[in-house]
C-alpha cells in the first residue's frame, strides 16, 4: 500500500532528510587513509543524536550499527568494524538513515579514498549519473518502471550491471514502505506516479556485466558482488510534486 503524504508529513520528512544529508556531509570530512569504519559509525551516531535524531539502522531487524559502510565489492549493508581500515584506492558507500520526530530521511553516497585509476573514477561518476538520470524523469503521470529502464539502459552502455536483488523503497513514515523501487525495467513497477509519493532512488551499479550478489553467511547482512567486482551506490529521497519532483536529501 503506497502512502500519499500530506503537507504536515512532508514537512517532517523534509527535516529528517536535511539531517541525514548534513550527517553525510559531516562524515565526508572524516574519510581518509587509515580511518576505520567503526570510528565513522561513532561519528555518525554522535552527530545524529546530538541533533535530536535517532539512527534508523541501529537494531533494525538486528542490524548492529548506526549506518552502513560498504567498501569496494560490498554492495550494501556493510557493518562498521575496527578491522575495516580505509586504504588508498578504496571506494566506500556510506548509507545514512535518520529518524527525526518520527519521520525518516535516507541518503547515501560512494566516496573515493586517495588515488584511483581513471577507470574507477569514471565508474563512480557514472553510477551517480545513473541515479540522477533516473530521478530527472520523475513526475506525476509517468510509470515508475520508466525510471528503472532509464537507469539500467545508461549503466549497460558501459558494460556495467544493475543489482536486481535490492532497490529503493517508499519511506518517510516508516523506514521501508511500498513501493519497492527497481533500478531496472520491471513490470512490477508499472505504478503511476502521483503527487505526494516519497521514495528513495538508490541504484547499486556493479563494475562488471554480472549483477549477481551474495549475502554473508557469517553476519547475514553484508551483501557482496558474486564475482568480487566493484560496486557503487548513490541514493536520494525524492518527493513527487504537483508537476515534477523534489530531491529532499540534496
Amino acid at each position: 500500500m503506497i502512502i500519499i503524504k500530506n503537507k504536515e508529513q512532508i514537512e517532517g520528512i523534509k527535516k529528517a532528510c536535511i539531517l541525514a544529508k548534513e550527517c553525510l556531509f559531516e562524515l565526508e570530512k572524516k574519510l581518509f587513509i587509515g580511518q576505520n569504519t567503526e570510528k565513522i559509525n561513532s561519528i555518525a551516531h554522535k552527530f545524529m543524536t546530538k541533533n535530536k535524531g535517532i539512527p534508523a539502522t541501529l537494531n533494525y531487524n538486528g542490524f548492529p550499527k548506526s549506518l552502513c559502510t560498504s567498501i569496494n565489492h560490498v554492495v550494501c549493508h556493510g557493518i562498521p568494524s575496527k578491522k575495516d581500515v580505509l586504504k588508498n584506492g578504496d571506494i566506500i558507500n556510506l548509507d545514512v538513515t535518520v529518524i527525526l520526530n518520527g519521520y525518516f530521511g535516507d541518503t547515501s553516497k560512494t566516496f573515493i579514498i586517495g588515488e584511483v585509476s581513471e577507470d574507477v573514477k569514471l565508474f563512480v561518476e557514472r553510477a551517480e549519473r545513473a541515479m540522477y538520470k533516473g530521478i530527472k524523469m520523475l513526475k506525476p503521470g509517468i510509470l515508475l518502471s520508466q525510471m528503472g529502464k532509464t537507469i539500467e539502459s545508461y549503466a549497460l552502455k558501459f558494460g556495467y550491471s544493475v543489482v536486481k536483488d535490492y532497490g529503493g523503497h517508499g519511506t518517510g513514515l516508516s523506514f521501508h514502505e511500498d513501493p519497492h523501487v527497481c533500478n531496472f525495467y520491471s513490470r512490477t513497477n508499472n505504478i503511476l506516479l502521483k503527487e505526494g509519493m516519497i521514495f528513495t532512488v538508490e541504484p547499486m551499479i556493479n563494475k562488471s556485466k554480472n549483477y549477481q550478489v551474495e549475502t554473508s553467511t557469517i553476519d547475514n547482512w553484508t551483501v557482496t558482488t558474486k564475482d568480487k567486482s566493484l560496486s557503487a551506490q548513490f541514493e536520494h529521497t525524492v518527493l513527487i510534486t504537483r508537476d515534477s519532483h523534489e530531491i529532499l536529501t540534496i
